[in-house]
C-alpha cells in the first residue's frame, strides 16, 4: 500500500516543484569542478561543507544543461533543507514523479531531465526513491549533500555503487578572482611587474579571507563571526545531530585545537591526555570518532604518513588541515604568524579539487616533504610548501628532503611552491621545479 501523502506536504512539495519550472536561473560564479564526468546510469553526488556553494553549483549544472539545448521545463529543483517538508519520507517522493509527469506531459528536447535534488539527507528513506529514479531511465540525477557520510560510505550501501560522488570545496584562488570580477591570467608564469603585484596582493588576501563565498567582501569582524557561525552549525547539525554525540564539551575542544593548528601534527593519545589533564572526561575511541565526524563534514582534513606499513601509518602522528584558510585567524591563539600554515592548507586543498591521494613523506634521515600526491591519471608529485625559500639554508633544508625523497619515490616530480617569486632560492637542482603557489593554482595542469 502506496504511503499516503499528508496534504500540507503535498502543497509544498508542488508549489516548490512549480517554481523550480519556471523560477529563473540565478547568474552566479562559474566554479571550476574536476571529476563532472556523468556517468550513465549513476547519480552524481556533489558533497561538501556547508555553505560552500554546492546549491549555487547545482544551478550552474542547471544553466549549463539549458544553454545545452535540454528544454527549461526538464530542469526540476527540490531544496529539501524547507521547514514546510518536515515529516516528509521517501516513500513520499513518488509524488514528485507523479506531478511533473502532469504538469509536462508531452516534453520534447535533446536532452534527458535533469532532477535536482539539494540536501535529500534530510528525508529518510531518499535512497529508495533515488534508486527507482535510476532504474526508469531517461533522466539525470545530481544530489547534495553536506555529510562526505552520506554520499560516499551511506550512498555506496543505498545506491549499490550508482553514484559518482563529486566533492566541492570553498572558491579556489582561480574562483576567487573570477568572484572579484578580476582577469584569471592567460599564462600566470609570464606576467607584467604590474600584474604579478596585483597577483599577489590578491593571494595575500585570498589566503586572509578564505574561499567561502558569503565570505568574499565582508569587512573582518563580520567574516570572522560568520566563520565562527559555520563551524558552530557543522558540529551541532552535521556531528551533534547527525550522530548523535553526547560529549559536545570533548568535540568542541577537538574542533579548537584543529583549526587552531594548522598544518599540525595529531595524535589521538596526545590529544586525549590534554583533555584529562584538564578534568574532561573522553575516551580514545570517542576522540577517533569525533575525528572521522569532522572529516566527514569536510571541517577538516587529515593527511597521513606515507608507509607501506599500516602499523607505522597507525602510529605516526597525522597533520590536519581546515578545509579553508579563513578560519585560520579566527581560531589561532598564539602570537606567531599564521601564513606559512595557510599556504600549506591553501595547497592540501588544491590537491583535494584536483581529486588526489595525499600523504606525507618522512625520509629515513629525518627530513619531511609535506605532501606526496597521486593523481587519477597515475602521476606522482612531492611537493615542499615553504613561505620562503631565499635564505641559502632554508632553501638547503627544502631541497634536501625533496631529494631524499625521491630516492623512496623515483617516478615522482618535484616541486617546490613559494608564496611569491621572490621566495625563490638562488639556485635548485634541474630536476626540482621552483613556483610560486598561486602560479601553481593558476594553472590546470600539474607542476
Amino acid at each position: 500500500m502506496p504511503t499516503l501523502l499528508p496534504l500540507p506536504l503535498k502543497e509544498a512539495l508542488t508549489e516548490k516543484l512549480a517554481e523550480s519550472l519556471v523560477a529563473a536561473l540565478p547568474e552566479l560564479t562559474p566554479r571550476r569542478v574536476h571529476g563532472l564526468t556523468g556517468l550513465s546510469g549513476k547519480a552524481t553526488a556533489v558533497v561538501g561543507m556547508r555553505r560552500a556553494g554546492k546549491t549555487t553549483f547545482l544551478h550552474q549544472l542547471r544553466r549549463e544543461s539549458l544553454e545545452r539545448g535540454t528544454p527549461r521545463a526538464q530542469l526540476p529543483y527540490l531544496n529539501f533543507e524547507d521547514e514546510r517538508l518536515a515529516g516528509l519520507k521517501g516513500a513520499h517522493l513518488g509524488f514528485l514523479l507523479d506531478e511533473f509527469a502532469r504538469r509536462t506531459p508531452e516534453l520534447q528536447g535533446p536532452g534527458k531531465t535533469l532532477w535536482c535534488f539539494d540536501e535529500i539527507q534530510l528525508v529518510p528513506g531518499w535512497e529508495q526513491f533515488i534508486r527507482r529514479l535510476l532504474d526508469t531511465g531517461g533522466c539525470e540525477i545530481i544530489l547534495t549533500g553536506s555529510s562526505a557520510a552520506l554520499l560516499s560510505r551511506e550512498i555506496a550501501t543505498a545506491l549499490r555503487g550508482r553514484a559518482w560522488e563529486v566533492p566541492l570545496y570553498p572558491f579556489s584562488f582561480a574562483e576567487a578572482l573570477l568572484h572579484q570580477g578580476l582577469a584569471i591570467p592567460s599564462d600566470p608564469a609570464f606576467l607584467t611587474g604590474a600584474e604579478r603585484a596585483r597577483t599577489e596582493r590578491a593571494f595575500l588576501d585570498w589566503l586572509a579571507v578564505g574561499g567561502f563565498p558569503e565570505a568574499q567582501g565582508l569587512d573582518m569582524a563580520t567574516r570572522r563571526q560568520l566563520l565562527r557561525d559555520y563551524v558552530d552549525v557543522a558540529m551541532l547539525r552535521d556531528v551533534v545531530e547527525r550522530h548523535g554525540v553526547s560529549n559536545v564539551i570533548g568535540l568542541r575542544w577537538l574542533v579548537r585545537h584543529l583549526l587552531g593548528n594548522a598544518a599540525g601534527t595529531f595524535t589521538v593519545e596526545k590529544f586525549y591526555a590534554a583533555l584529562k589533564s584538564q578534568g574532561i572526561a573522553i575516551s580514545k575511541d570517542t576522540v577517533h570518532h569525533l575525528l572521522a565526524h569532522l572529516e566527514d563534514c569536510f571541517l577538516v582534513r587529515t593527511v597521513w604518513l606515507e608507509s607501506s606499513s599500516e602499523r607505522q601509518r597507525m602510529v605516526t602522528p597525522r597533520k590536519t588541515y581546515p578545509i579553508d584558510t579563513g578560519l585560520i585567524p579566527v581560531f589561532e591563539r598564539s602570537s606567531r604568524g599564521n601564513l606559512g600554515h595557510a599556504l600549506e592548507s591553501a595547497v592540501l586543498i588544491e590537491l583535494e579539487r584536483r581529486r588526489a591521494s595525499v600523504t606525507y613523506v618522512r625520509t629515513p634521515a629525518g627530513h619531511e616533504v609535506d605532501f606526496l600526491a597521486r593523481y587519477p591519471d597515475g602521476g606522482m608529485d612531492l611537493i615542499q610548501v615553504c613561505l620562503d625559500a631565499g635564505e641559502p639554508e632554508t632553501a638547503k633544508r627544502e631541497l634536501r628532503a625533496l631529494t631524499e625523497a625521491s630516492h623512496l619515490h623515483p617516478g615522482a616530480g618535484k616541486l617546490l611552491l613559494t608564496l611569491t617569486g621572490d621566495g625563490a632560492p638562488a639556485e635548485a637542482p634541474p630536476e626540482v621545479t621552483v613556483r610560486p603557489a598561486y602560479e601553481w593554482m593558476l594553472n590546470e595542469g600539474r607542476g
